[in-house]
């Protein structure tokens, strides 16, 4: 063994002694050595053994065996991944195909995966960036803007004693100049809309809303609002104006009813009757705006380029229509590709444009006016057409549509040489492969594709127009108005796709979402609100990031309270009166069942007493809540004027629901005045004297007055002359009042200088005894505590500021020029009063600061002297 040891070593020498170089030392080690060397240099790699072994460990407590695993990963052989199980003959021609066709299948569904993956993470993205916008919209709105340097609601925490000024309260930033001017020019159609609520007639509010983005949106890029609201109009039915006022009365006979038409079809169950006609009128309306708006393309179009279009003297819809056909599809003295002509006329799309401008009956006449030469190519194409235009919801009888498929896929389905207009033709009357949502060089703009999918809409197949939603909200808001701020984005877009499918609450959302057409998302959930085409969501359902609300087992819904609250907190300092016309719109949604409605009721309320607590005080301030003349009697306010339309029945509720709770809420936020004022108008005089009692308690106690404090007082005095004159809220609180504004005006008068005034007013409080009697002392002072609290916890500003007193009025006679014995007797009774103070104060089973009776005792002592 070892001779062949030896000879194994001496032929491995000699396999690399062609390699070696004298100059170099050989190195020669044992197996021992060259393991040691080994593992040495293997123990320098940070990581490498522990790692692993770390990993073995864990793996082996798995139960997975990580080297066998490994082993098997370093045998595999991925050469006959996609190769079949058994090898194919040169002549398998099936065999290949099969193969061929598996592979092709593999590769399908691993790039669907691929792109159902991708898909996901994008909308994953998006949804996450507009939750996030969402919220941080809602936290500015909180927050509202800086003002010099501070938070503008943290300001408002700060000026708040009890800090009770709810961030939820707090006004938004200013709107900028030209959000205004917009902002009032639809502010307008909102007064017009309750002016006619209370008259008790209907209003075209959508109409006026048109006119109003028209005149507040210069820029041609918002004709798009514009166009929303049109095609508003038109789903609903409304007339552009209401007829004349004829007669008292005649505008009720004569009216159209709008408000909450369809409030019962839109809210209740959607598999009713009234509910499959109300889609059908959206699509129905949603298509003739397209029409409409496409009419107005073309026209333009023809004033835009007259050499080219050629229309000559004849301004009939059939003439203008050959004459856009000449502009669009006529180049260099030829037709486009496909373009079929028909007894030399482009008869195919001149058809198809007709129907798409809404001309139906026009394309039968202008059909039948070349009915030889299209009975030549289509025989029956004229029979079908006619029974399509006399259909009042465009719907062909079975037969006709059953020959109609027939044709189409005999020689047009798979032809290449088709007229597209031909195509687009049969497929709209047969409705025929509605999957297939497109149709080459006729749907070419995003209007185009929209009208084609309206048109083939059908109830009672396919979903219905709610189908076609779930299609449109598949593609998103990026397919149709384009990635913000990059070029070639168009605002507004998406909220008009989904107005036409039926998505109302989703369009208004659509709107909100953006800064620039946050005003037209207001105005616009307003319209759908008045014509019943809303649906708001419960509280227990709302959301307090985004007023839209999705439920994977109910229909959208918006939170009309929220959007109008966030919309009217920019201008509600500035004008209330406006402010609370748009909160008049909440209770639109008072008769949603399931107790939807009553809740909106309860939130324009709570949305009125918070304009209430927000407003500037002032004359503004009582024009909201009403107040008193200077004799006494009392007038309304616009709140309690336009009761109506906050379904509030009667007084006694106004006064619960509006004034009493919105003095409670300006209590606590520390607006006393305001509160005592709603409390007085709600005629809760007790109250009202318990709440200045407790404010003239606690502006007693403060070592400086403010205006504030000020403004107290002189509303306490008012009030109490009123109550003296008609005798109301008599009693301990009322007496507690009179005893503390002749408590403040002792203070005035002590640091006016005017000592025995200030004597004088302290005694007439019946406050402290100083006559001197023991008995009667002692027994004031076990009565004080039935005192109301706004006294008792003065006590100790009581008993100071009068001893406070004696001691000027004493230090003022000593040194006075009084006859002696005047003089002196005045002292004494000075002594006298002091004295009985101490006593009074000995007496009282109050535990008071040890300071306050040293700094009596004090003063008491000088007295003596």
């Amino acid at each position: 063994m070892t001779a062949d040891l030896s000879s194994l070593l001496n032929a491995s020498k000699a396999l690399t002694s062609h390699l070696s170089r004298p100059d170099l030392p050989s190195v020669n080690l044992s197996l021992d050595q060259i393991e040691a060397q080994s593992r040495r240099l293997v123990s320098r790699q940070p990581g490498t053994s522990g790692d692993a072994g770390r990993a073995n460990y864990l793996l082996a407590q798995a139960h997975v065996d990580a080297p066998a695993l490994a082993q098997s990963i370093a045998h595999l052989n991925t050469q006959a991944t996609f190769s079949p199980l058994q090898a194919l003959q040169d002549t398998d021609v099936a065999g290949y195909l099969r193969h061929a066709h598996e592979q092709n299948l593999i590769s399908t569904i691993e790039e669907g995966r691929r792109e159902t993956q991708e898909e996901f993470y994008r909308v994953l993205e998006d949804r996450g960036r507009r939750d996030w916008e969402a919220r941080k919209k809602r936290v500015f709105e909180q927050l509202g803007a800086r003002v010099g340097g501070e938070n503008r609601a943290v300001a408002d925490l700060k000026k708040s004693s009890h800090g009770k000024n709810l961030l939820s309260a707090s006004v938004g930033p200013a709107p900028t100049l030209q959000m205004q001017s917009k902002m009032m020019a639809y502010d307008r159609v909102v007064t017009d809309l309750n002016a006619a609520r209370l008259r008790g007639t209907s209003y075209p509010i959508v109409h006026a809303l048109i006119q109003a983005s028209l005149s507040a949106n210069s820029d041609p890029r918002s004709l798009q609002i514009t166009q929303n609201f049109h095609v508003l109009a038109k789903i609903t039915g409304e007339p552009p104006a209401l007829p004349p006022l004829s007669h008292a009365g005649a505008h009720i006979l004569n009216a159209p009813i709008i408000e909450r038409k369809f409030a019962r079809a839109y809210l209740g169950d959607p598999e009713s009757r009234e509910a499959v006609e109300l889609r059908r009128q959206i699509a129905k309306g949603a298509r003739e705006a397209l029409e409409e708006q496409y009419w107005d393309v073309i026209e333009r179009t023809i004033q835009a380029r007259p050499m080219e279009a050629r229309l000559g003297g004849d301004p009939s819809v059939a003439n203008k229509i050959r004459a856009y056909i000449l502009v669009r599809h006529y180049r260099n003295g030829e037709w486009e590709d496909r373009i079929e002509l028909v007894a030399g006329q482009p008869l195919w799309a001149k058809l198809f444009y007709l129907i798409r401008t809404g001309h139906a009956q026009e394309a039968l006449d202008e059909a039948m006016r070349f009915q030889q030469a299209i009975e030549h190519r289509e025989s029956s194409f004229l029979s079908h057409l006619r029974a399509w235009v006399d259909s009042p919801d465009r719907r062909l009888p079975k037969p006709h549509r059953d020959q109609l498929h027939a044709a189409y896929n005999a020689h047009m389905l798979h032809s290449s040489t088709a007229d597209p207009f031909k195509l687009a033709l049969y497929k709209l009357m047969g409705k025929i492969d509605p999957a297939r949502r497109s149709v080459a060089q006729v749907t070419v703009t995003t209007e185009d594709w929209l009208w084609f999918q309206l048109s083939m809409v059908e109830e009672d197949e396919f979903g219905g127009l709610r189908g076609l939603a779930e299609v449109l909200l598949n593609y998103g808001e990026r397919h149709f108005d384009g990635v913000p701020g990059q070029k070639g984005a168009r605002r507004g877009v998406w909220a008009g796709v989904l107005l036409m499918c039926g998505q109302f609450e989703r369009a208004v959302a659509a709107l909100w979402d953006h800064h620039e057409t946050e005003v037209e998302a207001v105005h616009l959930a307003i319209a759908l609100a008045y014509h019943g085409l809303l649906r708001v969501p419960s509280r227990a359902e709302t959301s307090d990031v985004t007023p839209l609300t999705l439920s994977p087992v109910s229909p959208p819904a918006l939170s009309l309270s929220t959007l109008i609250w966030r919309y009217i907190r920019q201008f509600v300092k500035m004008d209330a009166r406006e402010a609370l016309q748009y909160v008049y719109c909440v209770c639109l949604s008072a008769d949603q069942p399931g107790g939807v409605g009553k809740e909106q009721v309860e939130n324009a309320w709570e949305l009125v007493r918070r304009i209430i607590v927000l407003s500037n005080t002032g004359a503004a301030w009582e024009e909201l809540v009403g107040g008193f003349r200077p004799d006494g009697t009392r007038f309304s306010g616009v709140i309690e004027q336009n009761a109506p339309l906050l379904k509030l029945e009667d007084s006694r509720e106004y006064n619960e629901e509006i004034l009493i709770r919105a003095a409670k809420s300006s209590e606590e936020a520390d607006r006393i005045p305001e509160a005592i004022k709603l409390y007085n108008l709600a005629g809760d005089y007790p109250t009202v004297i318990a709440v200045l009692a407790q404010a003239l308690g606690n502006t007693i106690a403060q070592p400086s007055v403010d205006e504030k404090a000020r403004t107290i007082e002189r509303t306490a005095s008012d009030i109490l002359r009123h109550y003296e004159r008609t005798n109301r809220a008599v009693g301990k609180e009322r007496d507690a009042v009179i005893r503390l504004l002749r408590v403040r005006e002792a203070m005035d008068a002590k640091d006016a200088g005017r000592v025995e005034s200030a004597l004088e007013l302290m005694e007439s409080t019946d406050l402290i005894p100083m006559d001197g009697d023991v008995a009667k002392i002692t027994k004031r002072a076990e009565e004080f505590r039935e005192l109301p609290d706004a006294l008792q916890r003065n006590l100790q500003t009581f008993l100071t500021l009068t001893m406070d007193i004696l001691a000027a009025v004493h230090q003022k006679v000593k040194v006075s020029s009084l006859p002696d014995a005047t003089r002196q007797s005045t002292l004494a009774a000075l002594r006298k009063k002091s004295r009985s103070l101490i006593i009074f104060a000995g007496n009282l089973k109050y535990r008071m600061s040890p300071d306050v009776y040293s700094y009596l005792a004090r003063l008491d002592v000088e007295i003596a002297l």
